[in-house]
């Protein structure tokens, strides 16, 4: 990304950031009694924690140590924390608008009216402390989502293939270690054939995901016929070449804009990213032009890594199709808006005669949290027939 473009969108996402900030604060402090010296407090810890995002963004690139580390944790956790309070404030600004034509509260509601705003500042603080730590848990524990599907083709070696799919891994600060080797382990439990990482492996800065080594957990993928791996846009944004390089060197074979023959059997289509011509200011192949050495005669398989058109990929002798990307939304009501932008925001559906599946991914982006969906990996047991 150009500098010009970054400063423009940096400052465009802290003045939006700074304004929901500064609602959900004048908001919360009018709840505390004016002259208490909890306004004080409440003014300290909730910009301290604002802060802490903003400055988590600035040193992840230029310091990253432990204590960038730690900020970073409680700045995505303030994400969530914001988003809920958000929420809760707009929702009872709703209802005091709506009062003031409906007149639907009580009149104890007046008579105790300092009182009142306490009880709704802890009733909302308790309620949003309860959601993220359920959005925690949930984001912690993703959940195996199994396929079973048939590719009919002239050519088709009958048979069947175990392919394994995760998207939006995001590797980095909050998927560090831990979450990593689970991935692993769970995908050589099922014994897979194949296994394909459909974008956002790496949460756009590389240096995180070097000094916690994360890429010795990749490379103990056991896979009879290789891993593979296309970029999502948060490769870009961190840097495309380096953390291309950086995943070869851990065993995951990149396809950029290309395809490649495997064991005779099928082929696999990886497509580079859609957002690579914003950030590198070079187009990305056209998917004719990636097919026009594809023989699909044979079982054809696209990794694309944003799910736009796909009525159209139907049309190009494509069987199977896998993208990520959206999250779903990752956190209620975001998906609304997933749901509104792509065809398939999650989950199956046929096109003619091409399979496509949106991955909600395994990872998360931004606050650790998962509201409304699961996090997941996926196990195709594809079956070729001819």
């Amino acid at each position: 990304m150009k500098t010009t473009q970054f400063i423009i969108f940096f400052s465009l996402v802290l003045v939006v950031y700074g304004a929901i900030n500064f609602y959900i604060y004048i908001r919360g402090l009018q709840a505390i009694p004016s002259g208490s010296p909890w306004r004080l407090w409440f003014s300290l810890i909730f910009w301290g924690l604002a802060s802490t995002f903003i400055l988590a963004r600035i040193l992840e690139r230029t310091y990253p140590c432990l204590f960038t580390g730690i900020i970073t944790w409680i700045g995505s956790f303030w994400l969530g924390f914001m988003l809920f309070f958000f929420l809760a404030v707009v929702l009872i600004d709703i209802a005091r608008g709506f009062n003031s034509f409906l007149h639907f509260f009580p009149p104890s509601f007046y008579a105790g009216l300092a009182h009142t705003k306490l009880v709704t500042f802890f009733t909302v603080l308790g309620l949003t402390v309860i959601l993220v730590s359920g959005s925690f848990i949930n984001a912690r524990n993703p959940h195996l989502k199994e396929l079973n599907l048939t590719i009919s083709k002239p050519h088709a070696t009958p048979g069947e293939l175990t392919v394994v799919m995760a998207s939006d891994i995001h590797l980095g600060t909050i998927i560090a270690s831990r979450k990593a080797n689970r991935l692993v382990e769970k995908i050589n439990a099922m014994k897979p054939d194949l296994v394909l990482l459909a974008g956002d492996i790496v949460d756009e800065d590389l240096a995180p995901v070097i000094n916690n080594n994360l890429g010795e957990a990749l490379g103990q993928i056991k896979s009879r016929l290789g891993v593979y791996a296309i970029t999502g846009n948060h490769e870009y944004i961190g840097g495309v070449g380096p953390a291309v390089e950086y995943l070869e060197k851990h065993g995951v074979r990149m396809l950029r804009d290309t395809s490649v023959r495997i064991n005779d059997q099928f082929y696999l289509v990886g497509r580079d990213d859609r957002d690579k011509p914003r950030f590198t200011g070079k187009p990305r192949k056209q998917l004719k032009e990636i097919m026009a050495d594809v023989d699909t005669t044979f079982p054809v398989i696209l990794m694309d890594h944003q799910p736009f058109n796909l009525a159209k990929h139907a049309q190009m002798g494509i069987d199977l199709q896998l993208s990520g990307h959206t999250h779903h939304g990752q956190i209620w009501p975001f998906n609304y808006i997933t749901d509104a932008i792509y065809e398939i925001s999650w989950g199956y559906r046929q096109i003619g005669n091409t399979h496509f599946y949106v991955s909600s991914g395994y990872g998360t982006w931004g606050p650790p949290l998962r509201l409304g969906n699961r996090p997941e990996i996926v196990k195709i047991n594809l079956r070729f027939t001819n």
